[in-house]
């Protein structure tokens, strides 16, 4: 059902780093990008997360309920990217761990304050 993701920042270059790190954990590598935007992938017909200055032309915000979740196949990955995250400069908004049977989390918000999840679901 989701093709894709946004999310808002202030400074490009800046968020293109962290993301270039962040989702290449994961595999992820840029698809698609101009002077506005880039967006991230890890397969043709899978789901893409972008990273854009806002159209507008105001400051990007962060929205209040507002959080990506980015797909993990292991545990370890989800480990791996939340430490990645944090070691770029994210703020820790939960430790990585168990949080129902099945889901195993870890949350942290980017550079631009923007709220991801990295999320395994499985046994």
């Amino acid at each position: 059902m989701l093709a894709y993701a946004t999310i808002g920042t202030n400074d490009l270059p800046r968020a293109a780093g962290f993301y270039d790190e962040v989702l290449g954990v994961l595999g992820a590598k840029r698809f698609m990008e101009n002077e506005q935007f880039i967006a991230w992938g890890s397969s043709p017909d899978g789901v893409g997360l972008g990273v854009t200055r806002p159209f507008d032309g105001h400051a990007a915000t962060t929205g209040n309920g507002v959080m990506v979740a980015l797909g993990a196949d292991s545990r370890d990955a989800v480990d791996r990217v939340h430490a990645k995250a944090l070691a770029l400069g994210a703020s820790d908004e939960g430790a990585p761990g168990q949080r129902m049977d099945g889901f195993y989390a870890a949350y942290f918000r980017d550079l631009d304050g923007n709220k991801l999840c990295a999320c395994y679901m499985g046994a």
